[in-house]
């Protein structure tokens, strides 16, 4: 008998079973279905590990997170960015700042962050089970019994198979949300979030590689009933688009796409948000001062990547060679519609594989996010990307799971301590 299984060893799980361990807990046990534990916080970065992002205000934070945020207030109250940033300092990693706000270990190494929680797990007496699935759980039928657990694979002959306390942290995969449903909990179907767009304009995807910022985005889905707006960098890839503004835009969105089978239509300000008098201005500025040149010669904003205002003039019906003196009041308009408001037809996602992050979950009013415990069974903890719960780049999904985890580990150490501690 274990005081605590911690289901799925991700970041949320670990986190969750060494601040347990580390308050003073014994006989906690982690369960992972694969042959390595956080294999997810290894591949992430780019094998760097965006660990957090150095966002201190709870109340800014949470607008990073299209399905959660108002509700993790409270979280981020008891355990936010900083103090993410100094429980790794207190276990042996720092963590530097880049200029866009993301924070990654200074070795720039994800196997640094793996490496301190491996550690910390085993040195406060946590106990591994890799290659151990928890396949099945029979709930206590009353106050003061256990729970009883299901398990599968190689590393389930010394695994426990009953426990005090159970934690799901198994991350998006469907096993856990499973699980999850069969113990009672209304579990919002999981779709994609942070995804490319693809576009049915092949002069953009001629420009495949090409970053423009700042650009202004606006996606009107069919049968929309509002516009979903965002602005930042964005990238021309052979399909479509992607970068930070775009995938932002389809996080927040995300469960509209799906509802509009991913059709609509994306708007495009090449300008960044100018007013339209302001670049009809510049437009007519260019004819005055560089009559003589060559539309495609001489751009009339300097930011406006060269090969993009080539596609752009060919996207308006204006010829390259024409000079600006020479430009019509028609060829104007045209181009000045085409920089502030360009339309292309959205025909789906990106390529099949690539969203970064899923979205839906265990639906956050089932749980008590003071102390991550069902409000259904109780005895039964849920945290990490299981829940209805996701951020967008930068760091965000991490530090909820860091969040969650280390709020429910507190949890479960306090709930015990009145009860003894011991491992049967």
């Amino acid at each position: 008998m274990a005081n605590l299984v911690v289901a799925g060893g991700g970041a949320a799980g670990f986190l969750a079973a060494i601040t347990a361990a580390e308050a003073g807990l014994t006989g906690v046990h982690v369960l992972e279905a694969t042959a390595e534990p956080l294999a997810k916080v290894r591949i992430s970065g780019g094998g760097r590990c965006n660990v957090t992002h150095a966002c201190w205000d709870p109340v800014v934070l949470v607008g990073h997170y299209p399905r959660g945020g108002r509700a993790l207030r409270g979280p981020f109250s008891r355990f936010a960015p900083a103090d993410a940033v100094a429980w790794f300092a207190d276990h042996g990693v720092e963590l530097i700042t880049e200029a866009d706000g993301r924070m990654f270990p200074s070795s720039h190494s994800s196997e640094t962050v793996v490496a301190a929680l491996r550690t910390a797990a085993h040195r406060a007496g946590v106990q591994l089970h890799s290659r151990c699935a928890l396949k099945g759980v029979v709930a206590p039928a009353a106050p003061g019994e256990l729970f009883r657990l299901q398990l599968r694979g190689d590393g389930s002959t010394d695994a426990p198979g009953r426990c005090r306390r159970l934690l799901l942290a198994t991350g998006g995969h469907p096993s856990g949300r499973g699980l999850a449903a069969e113990l009672g909990h209304r579990v919002q179907a999981p779709l994609p979030s942070l995804f490319t767009l693809r576009l049915a304009e092949p002069r953009l995807q001629a420009l495949a590689g090409l970053v423009q910022e700042p650009v202004g985005l606006e996606l009107q889905l069919v049968g929309g009933a509002r516009p979903w707006r965002q602005r930042g960098p964005l990238l021309l890839t052979h399909w479509g688009c992607s970068g930070p503004a775009l995938l932002r835009l389809t996080a927040f969105a995300a469960r509209d796409l799906a509802m509009a089978q991913y059709r609509g239509w994306l708007t495009v300000d090449w300008t960044g948000g100018m007013a339209e008098e302001e670049v009809l201005q510049l437009l007519r500025q260019q004819r005055s001062t560089y009559g003589g040149r060559s539309l495609g010669a001489q751009r009339p904003l300097e930011g406006l990547r060269r090969r993009l205002w080539q596609a752009l003039l060919d996207q308006a019906g204006v010829a390259a060679d024409l000079t600006w003196a020479s430009l019509p009041r028609a060829g104007e308009q045209q181009l000045l519609q085409t920089l502030v408001a360009s339309r292309y037809a959205v025909v789906g996602r990106g390529p099949f594989g690539e969203e970064f992050v899923t979205a839906g979950g265990v639906d956050l009013a089932e749980v008590n996010l003071a102390t991550m415990e069902s409000r259904r069974l109780p005895g039964l903890h849920l945290a990490g990307e299981l829940l209805d719960v996701d951020g967008v780049t930068g760091g965000f999904n991490f530090q909820h799971c860091w969040t969650s985890g280390w709020l429910a580990g507190r949890a479960v150490a306090a709930a015990l301590a009145a009860g003894g501690n011991s491992e049967g």
